[in-house]
């Protein structure tokens, strides 16, 4: 592609499916590569629980230092190992990552494709089309906080919810820009101002505040348990929701049930302008493992986000309606209706995405 100059990504294909599926979104830029002639390399990274049980690595500082300075993008599986109790290497690697990376903006879109997979009544897909930009690199998870009396009655647990200016404004002007660029009308914000006064009330200030620099957009704020109900009242009201990270991790799985399950949700992880990590988000399913049934939809739909990341404009209206092809035929795993195994989805896909643009 002209104008394009050679991209790196970095591939981890976690634990669990997390190979499997990541599998599938490498065949997708295997072929891509092929065919548009694209000077794109992908650097595999055996990092997971596997490694971490035979040597103690989780996310070494070389690994971290070729990323950021030699990398455009990351490619992610999901993380997690029930051999692993506390979870040591998902938490360094996929941490490591966000906050190593400053990786504030957690983007979802939450797009239903088709109508079998909406789950409410009276309405159908084309109802479900909105984006999460969840702040993803402060709030409830930045871990300050700790015990007093740990074990005993008398046990005190604090756990701090952090939100600087800098972090809160920069996810809400992401999320204004990303509004202004697609012609998006409306900006949604959610918060609990009314109950979390100090923390909670910068956000619905600095809201109003950024708002105002974007006069054609509508600013609409609303607390995130309202939100919740509206979201399965009425879907199609929204077109970008903005929010902190704990309620981002919470709207967003709500917002995977709209779209046919988290088998369908794709995110990226980004800092605008600067490496970027892109992960599925439906977890390592260790029950799934090995049996060739997990759906690897959501790594297609992630790899479009990280083409359109790196600069490959296009594509990822192309996966985009690829996947939606695979679930209107039935060319797709039994999570969404089809008939498909892991592999044969993905070789689907790519023979579809050869038909097309080959």
């Amino acid at each position: 592609m002209p104008g394009v100059m050679t991209k790196k990504v970095a591939v981890i294909g976690g634990d669990g499916i997390g190979p499997e599926v990541v599998a599938e979104g490498v065949k997708v830029l295997e072929a891509l590569r092929e065919i548009r002639g694209w000077d794109l390399e992908l650097l595999p990274f055996e990092l997971g629980a596997e490694r971490y049980l035979d040597d103690g690595t989780t996310f070494p500082a070389d690994v971290a230092e070729t990323i950021e300075k030699e990398c455009d993008a990351v490619l992610l599986g999901a993380l997690g190992d029930p051999r692993v109790p506390d979870m040591k290497h998902a938490r360094d690697i996929l941490f490591g990552l966000r906050f190593g990376l400053d990786l504030y903006c957690n983007v979802r879109p939450i797009v239903c494709l088709h109508d079998r997979l909406m789950p409410l009544k009276r309405y159908s897909a084309h109802d479900c089309d909105f984006t999460v930009f969840r702040e993803n690199t402060e709030g409830i998870y930045v871990g300050m906080g700790g015990h007093f009396k740990k074990g005993t009655a008398d046990e005190i647990a604090i756990q701090e919810d952090v939100n600087s200016r800098k972090g809160v404004e920069r996810i809400i002007r992401a999320a204004f820009e990303f509004a202004k660029a697609h012609g998006k009308k409306t900006v949604h914000m959610a918060d609990k101002h009314n109950a979390m006064k100090h923390a909670h009330e910068l956000w619905h200030r600095c809201f109003l505040e950024v708002a105002e620099e974007y006069p054609e957009i509508e600013a609409k704020h609303v607390y995130v348990d309202a939100l919740c109900l509206f979201l399965v009242l009425d879907p199609s009201q929204f077109e970008v929701i903005v929010t902190c990270n704990l309620f981002g991790d919470i709207v967003t799985d709500l917002g995977a049930a709209l779209q046919g399950g988290m088998g369908m949700a794709a995110s990226g992880n980004v800092h605008p302008g600067k490496v970027s990590m892109f992960e599925p988000v439906h977890g390592s399913a260790p029950p799934l493992t090995g049996k060739n049934v997990a759906n690897p939809l959501a790594t297609v739909l992630t790899v479009g986000m990280m083409l359109s990341h790196l600069g490959y404009e296009g594509e990822e209206k192309i996966l985009t309606e690829l996947v939606r092809q695979a679930v209107h035929t039935g060319h797709c795993t039994a999570e969404v209706g089809g008939d498909l195994g892991t592999r044969e989805t993905g070789d689907w896909i790519v023979s579809r995405l050869r038909e097309m643009v080959g």
